[in-house]
């Protein structure tokens, strides 16, 4: 074992070659928020996009006359149509109310089910160690998913099942303050902004346009010193990095 050996270890997870990848996302409109430019350019270059959905929604309106099961049925033609507007093209919805989750264990059973049935390269999710991150259904979804990540390759996991073990290559981590990956979504901000506005439920055209702003900027800062104009920013991990690795911040 040499130097070279240290190196891959500390490196991230190469997306490249990742055919098929599975979005986890708390609420119908975070992927797209989080990672719609990211989405729309490995739609591009022939990945199967899979969107998990794990709450409905059904809280995320400020008209009170609407009762929470018409809302989650808005919100989920518009998940629909977001998604397949940046090429996801298969969508799983678990059976959670919109700021239900408490459990990180058994979430994360929850959605090891569906990494095994899917049998991704690579899961997605939103960074739970954000700091300042309020919204617990962010941080619940996250730890979950990075859970299921490291322990989906287990054949015992979780107790009493007897589905076939999966373990993907990578989990990246978007809503990220430490990304250790860019992706080029030069060609597919505008894109990214088309699907957010197909939620029409959850952004005005005034929030639109700050996140835009916002957006761009941050995605220029990304992209300073490479070859492109905007990029976006992910977390990427392997499951050594998520177990007793005490450098893994540095990765």
């Amino acid at each position: 074992m040499d130097s070279s050996t240290l190196y891959s270890l500390m490196a991230p997870p190469d997306l490249k070659e990742c055919r098929k990848i599975l979005c986890v996302q708390p609420h119908p409109d975070d992927n797209e928020v989080g990672m719609g430019g990211t989405i729309a350019a490995f739609a591009e270059m022939g990945c199967e996009i899979h969107y998990l959905t794990v709450t409905n929604g059904d809280l995320g309106s400020l008209d009170d006359r609407l009762p929470p099961a018409e809302i989650a049925a808005i919100r989920s033609q518009e998940l629909e149509a977001a998604g397949r507007s940046l090429g996801a093209s298969v969508f799983h919805q678990l059976p959670h109310g919109d700021g239900t989750l408490e459990q990180v264990p058994a979430l994360a059973a929850e959605i090891a089910g569906i990494i095994r049935t899917v049998q991704p390269d690579a899961v997605f999710c939103p960074d739970p160690w954000l700091a300042y991150e309020a919204h617990y259904d962010h941080i619940v979804t996250g730890r979950a998913a990075a859970q299921a990540f490291l322990s989906s390759g287990l054949p015992l996991y979780p107790r009493g099942t007897c589905t076939q073990a999966w373990q993907p290559k990578a989990i990246g981590f978007y809503f990220t303050s430490e990304p250790n990956t860019v992706i080029d979504i030069t060609d597919f901000f505008e894109g990214k902004f088309a699907a957010m506005a197909l939620h029409s439920s959850q952004f005005s055209e005034e929030t639109l346009a700050l996140y835009r702003l916002y957006f761009k900027e941050k995605g220029r800062q990304l992209a300073e010193g490479k070859e492109f104009e905007i990029g976006e920013g992910l977390k990427v991990l392997s499951s050594l990095h998520l177990h007793c690795f005490v450098d893994a911040r540095l990765v």
